[in-house]
Parts: structure tokens; sequence; C-alpha cells
């Protein structure tokens, strides 16, 4: 024991002294072996040179040193993913990145204490492991002679930090308990887990939420077999191919860019903004490809309940047929987020429903979902049951199909003029069905189809 410590201890110092006398360099490999280690003037590459993985000092001589991941071909670094984001070593330290004798990563300063590690409790490691970083920026530990993504012993991809790239998922996976969601930095060089987050919610009728801290800042709208019902960019396809995966054990979204030689990455901001951006090789910058919240409508409840938020009207909210404002004074100096109130009330024998279109979906967290049932079974369980406030498709590709219904108070509704949302019928009393949008603070009044 004690000769397998000293060798250990002089395989440190010789890599220690490479590190004093050598420069910073690219080895020409993508992993690293129980007796390979990466010193900190060396780094990864991907075997098709994608990315790159090494350590870096976002703050300069006044920052911590990390182990991050960016992409090997813009000059302009990038960093996608960092391993020790919340635990900096000191700018004065030397840093290691190792297979450790119980088998996992670790990261170790030059008196081998172990700064970060991919160990988990709950899981035994092998000895005979690797690290290899991916040509997809994930980086994997795994048995040394098992490339089987399936039984990957440990990946970067299941614990993300600002950026979401293609292939990682946002979601939970039940077997581990893991919600994996991307987290902004706290500042341009601290990249420790900031307050904003982007999260999806699998409860009701799966959606993602930008908050910071735990106020919600914008919402993605519900699931709706496409897209997100409130990101009208993804109703087309020809660049990135959107996915919402339900399994037995994981509910997670993902994209996919088609052409594998462009570049997209999806990123939580500190100043409080969701953004994908895709790399231009021809002008050699990242175009901010699609970003929010980017208008009035996107911020969280901003008309309130039962209030539609529109930008193509001035102001901007209005309230259903059948309601009023809650707080007239309030909504007359253009601040909808009071809402609107029923001022007729409903009959359950009686009742009929607003035929909405392109409409970003309410809130759903506590919404009934069933992704079986036919749009026609959907209304006769929403007419049967009185609580019922509105309800909708759960899926709209190939004719739709599954049912969604709403038993609480609407919030967070939009509608577009034409992209984007989709169909959502509105509980109102009978005396409303045929009728209009209120016009209180909507320019005209726009007929609503009766169902």
């Amino acid at each position: 024991m004690r000769a397998a410590m000293e060798s250990g201890s002089r395989l440190f110092w010789y890599f220690l002294i490479l590190q004093i006398l050598i420069p910073t360099t690219a080895i020409a490999v993508d992993t690293i072996t129980p007796t390979q280690p990466l010193t900190q003037n060396q780094t990864l590459v991907s075997a098709g040179g994608v990315f790159q993985l090494g350590f870096f000092s976002p703050g300069g001589n006044s920052g911590g040193l990390y182990v991050g991941i960016w992409y090997k071909e813009i000059q302009d670094r990038t960093i996608v993913w960092v391993a020790n984001r919340d635990k900096p070593l000191r700018n004065n330290s030397t840093g290691f990145l190792k297979i450790g004798e119980d088998g996992n990563i670790h990261l170790v300063d030059q008196t081998e204490n172990s700064i970060w590690s991919s160990s988990n409790s709950n899981q035994s490691v092998p000895e005979n492991t690797v690290a290899q970083l991916l040509d997809s920026g994930n980086l994997v530990l795994r048995r040394e002679n098992d490339e089987n993504p399936e039984n990957y012993l440990w990946q970067g991809f299941d614990y993300p930090t600002d950026t979401l790239l293609p292939g990682m998922k946002l979601g939970w996976d039940s077997k581990t308990g893991r919600n994996r969601y991307i987290s902004s930095w706290k500042t341009p060089t601290d990249p420790s887990e900031g307050d904003i987050t982007f999260k999806l919610d699998i409860n009701g009728l799966p959606e993602a939420f930008l908050r910071k801290k735990d106020n919600i800042i914008t919402r993605s709208g519900g699931w709706n077999g496409i897209g997100f019902s409130g990101v009208t960019e993804m109703q087309t396809k020809e660049v990135i191919d959107f996915s919402l995966v339900m399994t037995k054990h994981e509910v997670y979204y993902t994209f996919e860019i088609r052409n594998k030689t462009l570049l997209s990455r999806l990123v939580a901001n500190y100043t409080e903004i969701l953004e994908r951006y895709t790399w231009v090789p021809e002008n050699r910058i990242w175009n901010r490809f699609w970003y929010a919240p980017k208008d009035q409508c996107d911020n969280y409840g901003e008309c309130g309940t039962y209030g539609i938020c529109d930008t193509d009207k001035s102001p901007v909210c209005g309230c259903l047929v059948g309601f009023e404002p809650r707080k007239q004074q309030a909504w007359s100096l253009r601040d909808g987020s009071g809402g609107c109130f029923r001022h007729d009330q409903l009959d359950c024998e009686t009742d009929g429903f607003l035929t909405m279109n392109n409409m970003k979906l309410p809130e759903s967290s506590t919404s009934f979902v069933d992704v079986t049932m036919s749009l026609d079974e959907c209304k006769e369980m929403c007419v049967r049951n009185c609580s019922c406030t509105a309800y909708s498709n759960y899926n709209i590709s190939n004719g739709g199909s599954g049912c969604v219904i709403w038993t609480a108070e609407l919030l967070d509704m939009r509608q577009y003029t034409a992209e984007g949302g989709q169909l959502l019928y509105i509980r109102v009393p009978a005396s409303d069905a045929g009728a209009f949008f209120s016009s209180f603070l909507f320019g005209t009044v726009k007929t609503i189809q009766k169902t």
C-alpha cells in the first residue's frame, strides 16, 4: 500500500514538473485514463475536433480556475459546460483532471485535495474506467472497453450549466430522481449557478419556465406535439428538430440539428433572457436566432387571469366576453396584470364555449391530460364537469388528438395573428357563446366562432 502511495506521489510530481516546463498544448487524444491525467497546460480535443476541454479563468487573475468545455474552432471562446462551476480552484493553485482510484473523474489541486468529482454515492464505479470528450460536447465516464452510451457510468450532459446543446435533455429522470435544467452564470466572469433557471414542468401539460429564483419571467406554453404553443419559431423545422420525449422513466425536451455541420445552443443568460444562438461560419459570428421574453406579451401574467394578450392590439390586454377588468383604474392606465373577472354567471347545464384561434394555452400545471381521448370526448368531459373552465387538444399534429382540461382560472393567455398557438375552447354562459371579444382595451371587436 505504501509503495502504491509513493508511486502515485512520484507520478503527481512528474506531471507538476511538466506543468511548469511545457507550454499549454492540446493533446492529440480525447480521453483521460488512469495513467494519463490532464494537466493544467493541456486540453482534450474530441475526435472530430468539434469541442475542447481544459482549464480556464473567466475573471483573469482575479477569478478562479475552472475546467470547462468550449468549441475548438471558434476563436472567441464560448464555454458550454463547466465541471466545477461552484468550486473554483484558486488562481495560484495547480490543477489536474484525473481518474481516481475509485474510478471516478477527479479535479485535484497540487496537494491532491479533490475539488470536484463525478462520484455518485448511489452508484459503485469499477476501476477500469476512462473519461472521454465526445463530438457532442458530452464528457462521459465509461468502462475502458465499453463505448455503448447506454452503459455510461456518468455523463456531463446530466449536469448542464447554462447551455443546452443538441442531444442534451431538459427534464426528469425518475430512475435517478434527477431534474436536468440549465441555469445562468452569476456574472460574465463568474460561472457559479446564478438566479436564472430554465426548467421543464411535467405537471399537467408539459411546459418550460424561465425563472428568476421563484418568480416566473416567461413560460413556453404547453407542448402540443409540434412545439411549445408559446414559441412560434418551433412551428417550422427547416433547421432544428424539437422533441418532447415521454417514456416510463423519463420526460424531457431535446433538440437536434438536421445539418450536423451547423452549431446551435440554447442559453439561460444572467440578463434574465433565454437565447438560442446559431453559428454563421461565413461571418464567424453567433447569430441570435430566437430569444424570450421578446415582447410585452411574453411577460408571465401580463394580462392576468382571463385576460388575453395580443401585441397587434394597442393596448395589448383585453378581456374575454362576459368579463370585466378587476382593477378598472389600473386597466385604464394600461396595467392589465390584475386580470378580468366574470360578470355573467355560468350555468353548468346550459353553458357553451368560445373557440379561440392561435392561442398560447393557459398555464397548465394543474390541468388534466389524457393523450388517448378525442376532442369530442374531451368536450363531453368538460361539459359534465361544472368546474371545467376550458379544454383543448393535447396534440395538434395529424388532425389533433388527446385532451387537456383546465378547472382553475385561466392565466397567461396570448393570441397570435397567424402562425403559432392552437385552438382553445373556453367555457362561457350560453348567452355569450356566440358573441365577441370584449373591447375594453382592444381597439376592435373580434368575432368568435360558437361551438
